[in-house]
């Protein structure tokens, strides 16, 4: 039975108890949530599975040309719990998820752009006439870039506390003075549309990149800088999807449950 969750900028959120069975009708993020080694599969495919997974797996595999039977069988291949004790996020509380994203995926971020900047501005003063696409992968990336910077504090500063602060109410059973920004579903929704605008920035990088492919005579310093725009788009999905599908949903739910003075 599918239970009906939270819906925010038009979409809606469902979940399903977790089965062995994968069928047409399943939803990526749901099956995302419940065994991160099934991002494999869709990451495998380019399929959005972190901000867009309310999608059914035809949905999504009718949206991505892949054939949704292909999908599902190598889904099925997958071990049934094969993700770690360790990392079953959606057991964790919000407070340890919370701590998580901004000590991990906060944190590389930040070192990554820290890594990236520097890189793409040497190769396009030493191939950038060689290379065109240099010039136009530095600027996205800098759009990334400075995007996610204010993204992480405004989550640092302003909606993970709340978020900690709801679930310390909940634990001591008091009440919760109402946010100015009046309830958590508005700056999840900001967040949730920043993830958005951040999923188009990394799909042109892919684009300008090839996925990643390097071109022949590449050299060193290119090398380095696929390898690092690699690992920032891999963490980014991981990171969003914490977020968009775990975190978030919760947190929304939380609210509902408190006593507002």
């Amino acid at each position: 039975m599918v239970r009906r969750g939270i819906s925010y900028l038009g979409r809606e959120v469902t979940s399903k108890p977790k089965t062995n069975g994968i069928t047409n009708k399943s939803s990526i993020g749901q099956l995302v949530v419940e065994d991160y080694a099934y991002a494999a599969v869709f990451e495998k495919h380019n399929i959005d599975f972190y901000c867009h997974g309310n999608r059914t797996i035809v949905s999504a595999a009718k949206e991505s040309l892949v054939d949704s039977n292909l999908l599902i069988e190598q889904l099925k291949e997958i071990p049934q719990g094969s993700t770690k004790v360790e990392e079953d996020y959606k057991a964790w509380s919000l407070t340890k998820l919370a701590d998580h994203i901004e000590n991990t995926h906060h944190r590389f971020t930040e070192a990554k752009i820290t890594e990236l900047k520097p890189l793409l501005a040497k190769l396009v003063e030493e191939r950038g006439n060689e290379i065109p696409e240099l010039k136009e992968l530095q600027k996205v990336f800098e759009t990334s870039a400075g995007d996610m910077a204010s993204h992480m504090k405004k989550e640092e500063l302003v909606l993970f506390p709340f978020i900690r602060k709801m679930e310390e109410t909940k634990k001591s059973h008091a009440q919760i003075t109402v946010p100015h920004f009046g309830t958590v579903e508005n700056p999840v929704n900001m967040m949730l549309h920043e993830h958005d605008e951040q999923s188009k920035l990394l799909q042109k990088i892919k684009e300008l990149t090839n996925n990643f492919t390097l071109p022949k005579n590449a050299g060193s310093t290119l090398r380095t800088a696929y390898t690092n725009l690699k690992a920032f788009d891999i963490d980014m999905h991981k990171h969003i999807h914490l977020e968009n599908n775990i975190l978030f949903p919760k947190a929304v739910a939380l609210e509902k449950t408190l006593d507002k003075a």
